[in-house]
Order: C-alpha cells, then structure tokens, then sequence
C-alpha cells in the first residue's frame, strides 16, 4: 500500500507531488476512484483556481463520499494544498458553494484595508512561522514557501492554526485539526522546504 495518495479531481500538481515522493523512495500514487481513496494509508487534496469551481470539480468526480469518510470516518491524515486547504472550510467569500466542513473555518478575502496597497494575488516567498517545531515543521530552521492566493483561511478556533505567515497582516500558513491538515502555500514548488514538509507527512502518525 502506498504510504501517500494524491486524490485526482482534475486540479493540482499532481505530477509534482509524484516527483517529490519519487525523489524521496516514499511510495505514491494518484487516487482517481472511490476505491482508491478509500485504501490510502494518507491523502494529498491538491487545488489551484477559485473555490467554487474545485467544490464543483470534486463533486462531479465522485470521490466526496469517499473522501468523507477517509478522513471522517476512518481517521486518514490528509493534507489540503492551496485551494485544496481552504475546500476544507465551511464555505469562501469567494464562491457560493459549501466547502467540506472539516475545520470550523471561514476562507476570507484580503482586506484592502489590511493591505495598505499591496497587490493581489499574493504572489512569491514568504516566511513561515510555525507555533510548533512538531508535525509538518519537524527538522526545519526558518522555513519560506511560495503562496499564490487572494483568499486566506479563517478558523474559529485559534488552536487549529499550524503556522502563520505576514501580508499586510497575519494569516494561518497551515493548520491542523486531528487528522486534518492544510497548507495555504505551494509544497510541492518550495524547494527544500516544500519537500522536508511533504517527507513528514508522510511519516506523521
């Protein structure tokens, strides 16, 4: 069995992930049917475009139920990249569609206020800043990673956020809930960085 599965819904870096665990002899696959995702061990929910159209490719897909209970039921460690993080809210400023509801969370636009001028999307490399060396963070001294997004992800529950990064104010980077982890910044194109985060949660319990 392959330690990770990146869930194809038709949005993500699928290839890169593959590459990334190649790289690293971690055993990975993709996840195109409803059986496959219910027999990885791990998931990867990639996402790239705007909310509503990822809610609306996953669910022409058919792996919702599936993935509900993997990570509901079953207690599979997922990881949400990107859009595939901020699906795992209620719902987006962005889009009219629910999201997964897996974390307590809304995904909210940058304030122009909060901006003071500076451009979206958020576009490059930032700093992250992680409440805990532990988890996704494990083995690394002042991380960066590259963030694409105009939306950030807003739990209510201050406990769940991982890691924090700055534009025009802070903003959860990553979060965790049980068995259930995000990131709002791109793994798989941050270098050394992207790959030791991706290393760990492969072996994260």
């Amino acid at each position: 069995m392959s330690e990770v599965s990146i869930v194809n819904y038709g949005l993500g870096n699928i290839q890169a992930f593959l590459h990334i665990y190649n790289r690293l002899n971690i055993p990975a696959t993709v996840a195109t049917t409803a059986e496959e995702v219910s027999a990885a061990r791990r998931l990867i929910l990639p996402g790239v475009g705007a909310f509503d159209w990822a809610m609306s490719r996953l669910a022409a897909s058919g792996l919702r139920a599936a993935l509900d209970e993997a990570v509901l039921d079953a207690k599979r460690p997922v990881l949400g990249v990107c859009v595939g993080m901020q699906m795992m809210a209620d719902g987006s400023e962005e889009g009219k569609l629910p999201g997964l509801g897996w974390i307590d969370a809304e995904v909210r636009r940058f304030d122009d206020r909060m901006l003071a001028g500076m451009p979206l999307p958020h576009m490059g490399w930032n700093d992250v800043q992680a409440a805990s060396p532990a988890s996704l963070f494990k083995g690394m001294d002042a991380p960066r990673y590259y963030f694409l997004h105009s939306f950030y992800f807003a739990p209510d529950d201050s406990s769940d956020v991982l890691a924090t990064a700055s534009y025009g104010g802070e903003f959860a980077a990553a979060v965790r809930r049980d068995n259930v982890f995000g990131t709002q910044f791109h793994p798989e194109k941050s270098h050394h960085w992207g790959v030791q985060l991706l290393r760990n949660f492969a072996e994260c319990a």
